[in-house]
């Protein structure tokens, strides 16, 4: 494992305000390749996510040590003048600022961006917000989920017959989280050529609309307009989850031309690849659900292991549909080291996903998991800020941190 120093990242130093998932979980890409991600919060509480979560074991949440994984914490009140001053004096030794609170909160704090530059010209500042800072709607209190329906995943998602469904995770803010991760290292790599810093405005229905592929033009030019459609796309055929003869379900992906013709060989049905219905993509498109129901008589024949084989040695993509339980124990992920385990305080070790991207000369790495409420305030104020014994005690004893 890669140590701090060694890390690509390991050179910045970013300060995470704001809380939930679209701003820290952007921290926590950044950390896991080594920036030094400063996370403030709120000295009474913290940020909300050490209480989010499903399961609570302990009355912890499960989440918080992968989010707030390879940061610092420390305390601040950002509503008050000295706690604003803590982070102006924080800000002038920092490359990145990254906050997601809803458009004119920093400024009505006394930090807009035009002071910030002033103290720190290089400060790269990362705001993530519902609608983005400008145009009419940047002042409306803005979540993922809606998000996700305005930028129109949640219309396309789920079954014709129902009302639009959502996936299991938060996708939205995950989303705004990786294009601001990707914006903010733009910038900085931009900061290279102009020596400044700039504004990176993460919207998090832009995030969900950058995802849509062509759903734009396909209305404009073709008057087509996507709907819910359950597992399958439209004139994307066969791909789809099928049955097998002990009880699972395997989804196999052989919409391309080349591939369907290798599973109507495994199938020992080689003349389907040559059937006016199935010979073209367009072909199969149009006559979906018939061949979905061939391919299905097929693989209720099977049991799921030997049907993967078959697929597998005919190099037609096929697998089974992962629960966390198959995750941990898949010769693959295990091979990879796709997840990790970190030990943390009341909890025990705890799995979590590894770094992604792989990098093959300078790769991430998960070093710690979410640190305790104002775990690192020492380090910082003394340290980094220098403040006195004394200053840090009255500051502590006035609620500001």
């Amino acid at each position: 494992m890669a140590t701090n120093t060694e890390l690509p990242l390991a050179d910045l130093r970013v300060v995470e305000m704001g809380q939930l998932l679209a701003g820290p979980f952007c921290g926590q890409l950044l950390g896991d390749f080594g920036a030094e991600v400063i996370k403030i919060e709120d000295p009474r509480a913290g940020d909300p996510m050490r209480q989010w979560g499903r399961e609570k074991p302990h009355g912890m949440s499960l989440w918080w040590p992968i989010v707030a994984r390879n940061k610092k914490s420390i305390t601040i009140n950002l509503r008050s003048p000295d706690g604003q001053e803590l982070v102006r004096r924080l800000l002038a030794e920092a490359d990145v600022l990254l906050e997601n609170f809803r458009p004119g909160t920093l400024e009505r704090w006394g930090l807009p961006p035009e002071t910030l530059w002033k103290i720190n010209p290089r400060l790269v500042i990362t705001r993530v917000s519902g609608y983005g800072q400008t145009g009419p709607y940047a002042g409306r209190a803005g979540f993922g989920s809606i998000g996700e329906a305005m930028g129109g995943i949640r219309h396309v998602t789920g079954d014709p017959d129902r009302p639009p469904a959502r996936s299991g995770i938060s996708l939205g803010d995950s989303l705004a989280a990786v294009f601001a991760a990707l914006g903010t290292l733009v910038a900085l790599h931009d900061r290279r050529r102009t020596g400044r810093g700039q504004v990176v405005d993460t919207a998090i229905y832009e995030a969900v609309l950058a995802m849509m592929e062509s759903l734009l033009p396909e209305w404009v030019i073709a008057g087509y307009r996507r709907e819910r459609t359950g597992a399958v796309l439209p004139n994307i055929s066969p791909s789809n989850v099928y049955p097998t003869g002990d009880g699972e379900s395997v989804l196999i992906a052989a919409n391309q031309d080349s591939v369907f013709r290798r599973l109507t060989d495994v199938m020992g049905r080689a003349e389907l690849a040559d059937d006016e219905r199935f010979r073209a993509h367009d072909a199969r498109g149009r006559n979906m659900t018939l061949i979905d129901g061939i391919i299905a008589e097929w693989s209720v024949t099977l049991p799921a292991d030997e049907l993967l084989e078959r697929l597998s040695a005919h190099g037609v993509p096929a697998g089974r549909i992962y629960t966390a339980e198959d995750m941990l124990t898949d010769p693959h992920f295990l091979a990879r080291e796709a997840i990790v385990r970190m030990a943390a305080p009341g909890l025990g070790d705890v799995p979590m996903q590894n770094v992604a991207p792989r990098l093959s000369h300078s790769p991430g790495a998960v070093r710690h998991p979410g640190p305790a409420l104002g775990e690192h305030n020492d380090e910082v104020f003394g340290k980094l800020l220098g403040l006195t014994a004394d200053r840090a005690a009255e500051l502590r004893a006035t609620g500001v941190i």
